[in-house]
């Protein structure tokens, strides 16, 4: 008891335990104790330390500032990069070089048939004159700003749609409404696509082979001067009407083609107008091209001595076909999209070189191309036998289109009864008790089974 009282209060320090080993804080039990920290003394202290300003971990890396990136990587860490840079740089190259190259043989298109283009057109090339802003009309009057040469937009012959299509365009001349020519290259600035469409074109037939075209589409007036010249007053309109009132520029309606045979089929798959002609040999045209008629007098007519010697100027490897037609290039579904629209369409082969005179042998083909209509407004007036046979032609298209568009209406028409009855059938089943229900259906069954007997019956 006694003792119990001097641990109590304090006489009699309690027997110290034996240490125990903790097996978590085995790493701590040998380390020594940590050295004392000296005070930073500003007068003694050196600016440049012996230690390292960076620590180096056990494992080699070595820590530096941000921008010192040769002290912490090496060569063999950019292996990848060095493979892939090359290949990035050669792929730019060659967009830029494909660009350019398209550009370049797209101008030299233009320089050698502009001077054709702008002695047979009043205007080539896309530009004019903007219309003056409500701005500039009250500042100066509108005679004024009409005239304002701050409006005149510089005319481009030349336009790039794509990187490998460009267009261009002339109006301003008699029988001619105006000529929409397309250029179309390869894809030089995209080698990969360019290869691979070229590829699948030899397996499959229904892609079609990358080639570098011209594609030039005329326009004729055929008379219809005063619904296609724009007017802005009524006095151009009544100048208009004056001038147009002498003049005869429409012809007789035909599909007519010159074809080379290596592109026949292509033609008559992607154009329904020349689906509906008769492939002819003709014994003045050279073993490569060939007649797609509708009549043979429209062949006598419009395959001159003088189309024939351009044809075989241009050769088998430039000429592709040239089209007359007042047909639409696709399939017609409905009536209205049956109306007679003519125009003439020339194609040729572009040639890979960027010098203009590489289109000496075209030249003459083209500038008889734009003067074609002039031919047929004189000459293109055929006999009533032919006209009535050219004509018969497309009253069979005509007429197989309103019997089609009639038996869509009647099915319509037979969907629509058929909903309203069995609107009604639903309507009167609602009101009926459960045992009329069943009387009411045993009664369709019965009308069913008899309609079904006497349909067997008849074919008996």
């Amino acid at each position: 008891m006694a003792d119990l009282l001097r641990n109590f209060f304090g006489f009699q320090k309690p027997a110290t335990p034996a240490t125990q080993h903790d097996d978590d804080f085995a790493d701590f039990a040998g380390a020594p104790d940590p050295a004392p920290v000296q005070p930073f003394n500003p007068m003694t202290a050196s600016p440049v330390q012996d230690s390292p300003a960076f620590p180096t971990s056990s494992t080699g890396i070595t820590y530096t500032k941000w921008y010192r990136i040769w002290e912490r990587t090496s060569p063999s860490d950019f292996y990848s990069e060095m493979f892939i840079l090359p290949f990035v740089f050669i792929l730019i190259g060659l967009h830029f070089w494909g660009r350019r190259k398209n550009k370049r043989l797209a101008r030299s298109w233009i320089e050698a048939h502009a001077p054709l283009l702008q002695k047979e057109f009043a205007v080539v090339g896309y530009g004019g004159r903007q219309s003056p802003s409500l701005e500039d009309v009250e500042e100066s009057g509108l005679a004024k700003a009409l005239v304002d040469e701050k409006l005149l937009i510089p005319t481009e012959l030349l336009k790039e749609r794509t990187a490998q299509e460009y267009t261009t365009y002339a109006t301003g001349r008699q029988n001619v409404a105006y000529v929409d020519i397309n250029i179309k290259l390869y894809k030089r600035y995209n080698p990969f696509t360019w290869l691979l469409e070229l590829l699948l074109s030899t397996f499959f037939d229904s892609i079609k082979a990358p080639i570098e075209r011209m594609e030039a589409t005329l326009h004729p007036f055929d008379g219809k001067e005063k619904e296609t010249i724009p007017v802005t007053s009524e006095k151009e309109q009544a100048s208009l009407t004056e001038r147009v009132k002498g003049l005869q520029s429409s012809y007789d309606p035909f599909v007519w083609a010159l074809v080379n045979k290596d592109h026949m089929r292509r033609v008559r798959e992607d154009r329904y107008d020349i689906s509906l002609t008769i492939t002819k040999d003709h014994p003045k045209l050279p073993q490569w091209a060939s007649v797609m008629s509708e009549s043979a007098e429209v062949t006598d007519t419009l395959l001159t001595p003088e189309l024939i010697k351009m044809v075989e100027q241009a050769g088998d490897e430039a000429f592709e076909y040239l089209i007359m037609s007042d047909l639409p290039i696709d399939k017609p579904q409905k009536l209205d999209q049956t109306i007679p629209h003519k125009r003439i369409t020339l194609s040729l082969h572009l040639p890979s070189s960027i010098s203009p005179s590489a289109y000496s042998k075209t030249t003459p083909l083209f500038a008889y191309f734009l003067r074609l209509t002039d031919n047929l407004v004189a000459n293109a007036h055929f006999r009533p036998e032919v006209t009535r046979k050219i004509k018969a032609t497309r009253e069979d298209e005509s007429r197989k289109l309103r019997r089609a568009d009639e038996e869509e209406k009647a099915e319509e028409r037979k969907l629509e009864t058929d909903k309203k009855k069995k609107a009604e059938r639903e309507a009167k089943l609602k009101g009926l008790s459960a045992a009329e229900q069943n009387r009411f259906l045993e009664k369709e069954r019965d009308r069913d089974r008899k309609r079904t007997e006497k349909k067997q019956a008849k074919r008996g």
